[in-house]
């Protein structure tokens, strides 16, 4: 049998059509492979059981019970019956019931001391967890001496409990691993023997045993330390293959000239550039120096200049005669862009040709909503190199745009980005162009390692001189109603000493469609006040006007307002004539307002620990202090208020996102474009295992440079190539 042709046999061929159906659908299983890399998500020890006193609500669980008792009950005037059976493991109590034609059979086999394994979905019922028509498969023979028999065998053996779908429990998988579990002596091993040994890995085939069928605690421990370092090694393989063959594109070096706009730029700072400012510049400039594309991260907390870091690269590339292009994720973040370059740059940006003695270049601005008369302009303008700087949205990426000389791509807020994306636009370039992807979320090095690992790293972890710390409170709006009160004298008390102030709402609320959920959430809320729909911009400025903050300017912005209308309530806000504006998360990434100096997010646990990191972000950004208050009816108790009172506890960026990470595990962090790194992770938690990321980098790296075509690994190659199927290697690609 061919060594990889086990692995890829489709499971109808061996577990019959309707089940291969349903791991297709419903666990994304297809291949004999598939299924073997589908492991238990946890083991029971039989006689062990799961705690009925620790039982999850709302979800699929397994449990390993003892019948206490099962009486019919009649209703509907003994029209209909219902089976109730209490279990019982030591810990607690759990009800199942069973309905109509359904009570027979379970009637007559479970029947009190009976022992069984149960599946189902754990709900509340008269304040009593039950689970109604569960799965379940007795664990004991009807004949006594068969029983004790059974009942040893099965003390001994460590249960698996793979993760399961309504359709198929989590024991019929273990019999479909069964099946299939003669295959695993087919696999092809990734490891380089060497470094196996090295590590006192055991050899594939036999860890793909010990995970499933595990004899021993110490099989489970040994079969999840290989597992983990294949996957982590697998991809870091993959992304130093990347960065090996980004080395190996031509591209044009782009090195500042002398007395160029670039000096010209610095010499009309008011400012010197911070260490890390230095640092960072100093890392990209000597990337953009050589012949082939920079690939470079720059994470830096909101409000650490790296705009500017950015800025000074694309004019020390519109010197040595290219263009620049700033990807924004917003037509709202593209304009304050161009409008922040543009006010620093000052005449420096109404230059005319490219290169021109005056020094200058045009910076224009495109996106999607432009009139075509301007949009034409800008066309042309970076067709014939006039532009040597633009900034705007995805509409840069479309076909009809084209440049004189892309040099350099900058993309803002890189986790709102498709691969594809930032692919489509280096795609412009003669050659491929220098990529610099900026983001102010902070990324823990691990997920740094993993997701961008084809990208070189800066950090800017210090803030410019002039910036003022930020107080952060949370404010229980339901237990001290008289705290929210307090909130907007605040307020009050900062446009009265001059300053501006921001509200933040989790939604806009104008619109019809949204109207008609909104006022079935609110009967939703007199009913259940936990179901109220999350608070809206356009209620809250209306109630603000005529409450608490009368005889203020309060403006909204949000993201469904036309463009110019929104550009005018943030020119107005920028010049100070808005005393307070209530806006969506639009404001989240690049408004800036030195003279805000108070945010107010209410209902402020509906957002994310990054997000409201982010928006907190806006304010403290003059000289005058900052303040944020978190508004929240969530239950003091609640895992909600223990993430407000995270955010409110510190302003290290790095801090919180390992924090948000822990609470959200690496799925949502990972995101939908980074879909290759996720779908091959199984084992592997981005978070928890940094040594063994580290650790498998160094390894990949090591391997890569002796043998970048993996010539002497035939094995690596095979698996590398499973991996990178046509969508992961373009998700590669990309990177």
């Amino acid at each position: 049998m061919d060594r990889v042709s086990s692995f890829d046999e489709p499971l109808k061929k061996l577990l019959g059509g309707a089940t291969a159906r349903v791991m297709a659908e419903h666990l994304d299983l297809h291949t004999v492979g598939d299924l073997l890399h589908h492991y238990p998500r946890r083991y029971e020890e039989r006689g062990k059981l799961t705690a009925l006193a620790d039982l999850p609500l709302d979800e699929h669980v397994t449990v390993v019970a003892q019948v206490a008792d099962a009486r019919i009950l009649m209703f509907n005037n003994g029209r209909g019956k219902r089976l109730e059976v209490t279990l019982t493991d030591g810990s607690g109590r759990l009800q199942l019931v069973f309905f109509g034609h359904g009570v027979h059979k379970p009637h007559k086999e479970l029947l009190p001391g009976r022992q069984a394994m149960f599946a189902g979905k754990v709900s509340v019922f008269n304040r009593k967890m039950q689970l109604a028509h569960p799965t379940y498969q007795l664990l004991d023979a009807s004949d006594a001496d068969e029983a004790t028999e059974a009942v040893d065998a099965f003390a001994g053996r460590l249960l698996p409990i793979y993760p399961a779908c309504k359709q198929l429990d989590s024991w019929r998988i273990a019999k479909a691993v069964d099946a299939v579990l003669p295959s695993a002596q087919d696999a092809v091993d990734p490891l380089p023997a060497a470094l196996r040994e090295g590590r006192g890995f055991p050899p594939l085939p036999e860890a793909l045993l010990k995970v499933h069928r595990p004899q021993t605690k110490a099989d489970i421990e040994d079969a999840k330390a290989r597992l983990k370092w294949d996957e982590a090694f697998v991809l870091q393989v993959a992304l130093a293959r990347r960065r090996y063959a980004d080395t190996q594109l031509p591209a044009a070096a782009r090195r500042p000239v002398a007395d160029g706009l670039l000096d010209a730029f610095d010499a009309k700072l008011p400012f010197t550039l911070t260490e890390g400012q230095e640092k960072v510049s100093k890392e990209i400039f000597d990337d953009l120096a050589t012949e082939h594309p920079m690939h470079r991260l720059l994470q830096g907390e909101v409000g650490s200049g790296k705009t500017m870091v950015a800025l000074r690269a694309m004019l020390a590339v519109v010197d040595a005669g290219g263009q620049a292009a700033m990807l924004a994720p917003t037509e709202v973040l593209a304009q304050q862009h161009h409008r922040s370059i543009t006010e620093m740059m000052g005449e420096l940006a109404e230059g005319g040709m490219l290169g021109g003695s005056d020094q200058g270049t045009k910076v224009v601005l495109l996106t999607g909503s432009m009139g075509t008369a301007a949009r034409r302009q800008a066309l042309l303008d970076l067709i014939t190199g006039e532009a040597g700087i633009v900034i705007g949205t995805h509409a840069l990426i479309e076909d009809k745009v084209q440049f004189h000389d892309l040099g350099l791509v900058v993309v803002d807020e890189q986790h709102r980005f498709g691969v594809e994306q930032r692919d489509a636009l280096r795609s412009k370039g003669k050659q491929p162009p220098h990529l610099l992807v900026m983001t102010a979320t902070p990324i823990p090095r691990t997920v740094a390692m993993t997701v961008f690992g084809d990208l070189e790293t800066s950090v800017l972890d210090q803030l410019p001189a002039g910036r003022s710390p930020i107080a952060s409170h949370v404010v229980p709006a339901k237990d001290k109603p008289h705290f929210l009160a307090r909130a907007w004298e605040r307020v009050r008390e900062e446009v009265e000493n001059g300053h501006q102030a921001y509200v933040v709402c989790p939604r806009i609320g104008d619109d019809a469609e949204e109207e008609k959920k909104g006022k079935a959430k609110k009967k939703a809320a007199e009913e259940d006040p936990d179901k109220r729909p999350p608070l809206a911009v356009v209620e809250i400025a209306d109630e603000l006007r005529k409450g608490a903050l009368a005889g203020l300017t309060v403006e909204v912005l949000h993201g469904r307002m036309h463009p110019d209308e929104k550009d005018d309530v943030m020119r107005r806000f920028a010049a100070g004539d808005v005393d307070v504006l209530v806006a969506t998360t639009v404001i989240e990434v690049g408004v800036n307002v030195p003279n805000a100096t108070a945010m107010v997010i209410m209902d402020a646990d509906r957002f994310g620990v990054s997000q409201l990191h982010q928006l907190r972000g806006r304010v403290g950004r003059g000289s005058a202090p900052g303040l944020c208050l978190l508004v929240s009816e969530a239950h003091e108790a609640s895992p909600a208020r223990a993430r407000l009172s995270a955010v409110a506890a510190t302003l290290d960026g790095f801090e919180l996102s390992r924090i948000d990470l822990e609470q959200r595990r690496e799925g949502d962090v990972l995101g939908q474009a980074q879909s290759g790194v996720r779908s091959s992770l199984r084992m592997l938690t981005v978070i928890d295992d940094e040594e063994v990321i580290a650790a498998a980098r160094e390894e990949a790296v090591a391997i890569v440079a002796a043998d970048p075509e993996l010539e002497h690994l035939p094995e690596l190659r095979t698996v590398l190539a499973a991996l990178l199927d046509k969508d992961r290697e373009e998700y590669l690609d990309k990177g």
